[in-house]
């Protein structure tokens, strides 16, 4: 077997800057692929391909602002002139928004969230759809939430957000099926250690839940399975 699984594969990583994008691209590197980072952060991003590079593995840093206007469109010819097909898709980026009542919502809040966590999303499965189909076995892993399946007080914005989310890749799943070879995923990374949720739980001791490497691990993982299309995995 060899040490680099996916060694010849490319793979786009969103929200690479910190936390589970983070992780998941460093172990992407050291799994063999090329890995493509993309966030806001163009400081996060030098830092984890420094850290990929060092490690003996090969990435390229895209900053962009995926809710902005003709930004995907953009990234995606930009990745299409030099990469003939992309191998694996991790929607990782998305915002978490304040916690607050529905009754209490910003509505210019709930638009950044919703243009963030489902349109944007939408945007990058139109525009990578073709280079996925064009790879041996193209695969896309989305990262949820668990409010996304069960609403809770106070997490309506991202929780819907999540909600929509997961109908988009299920529904994008469903209609590859019997097309091509992509296959889409859709995991839920539980209790994390993040900023996020270190901003949902600012008085959670950091130690008491699992580092984002764990997450990672089990996203290279998981593309080299022969997953059913639409699968759902949670990680403990």
């Amino acid at each position: 077997m060899t040490d680099l699984p996916l060694s010849g594969r490319t793979a786009l990583v969103t929200g690479a800057s910190r936390g589970i994008g983070s992780a998941t691209a460093r172990a992407l590197g050291a799994a063999g692929a090329h890995v493509i980072l993309t966030a806001r952060t163009a400081g996060g991003l030098e830092e984890v391909e420094e850290a990929i590079h060092a490690a003996g593995g090969t990435a390229t840093i895209a900053p962009l602002d995926l809710a902005e206007g003709d930004s995907i469109p953009r990234l995606a010819a930009a990745i299409g002139e030099r990469w003939p097909a992309l191998d694996a898709l991790i929607l990782n980026a998305a915002m978490l928004g304040t916690l607050s009542p529905v009754s209490a919502f910003d509505p210019k809040e709930l638009s950044r969230v919703l243009t963030l966590n489902v349109s944007a999303q939408a945007a990058l499965l139109a525009a990578f759809d073709g280079a996925l189909r064009k790879a041996f076995a193209g695969r896309v892993i989305g990262v949820t939430s668990s409010v996304g399946a069960k609403p809770r007080a106070y997490w309506g914005m991202y929780g819907a957000s999540k909600a929509a989310f997961e109908n988009l890749l299920l529904s994008y799943a469903d209609e590859v099926r019997q097309l091509s070879r992509v296959r889409v995923a859709v995991l839920d990374p539980g209790a994390t250690r993040t900023r996020m949720r270190e901003r949902a739980f600012p008085g959670e001791d950091p130690a008491s839940v699992k580092a984002p490497e764990v997450v990672a691990d089990r996203i290279v993982a998981l593309l080299g399975e022969d997953f059913n299309t639409g699968t759902r995995v949670r990680v403990e």
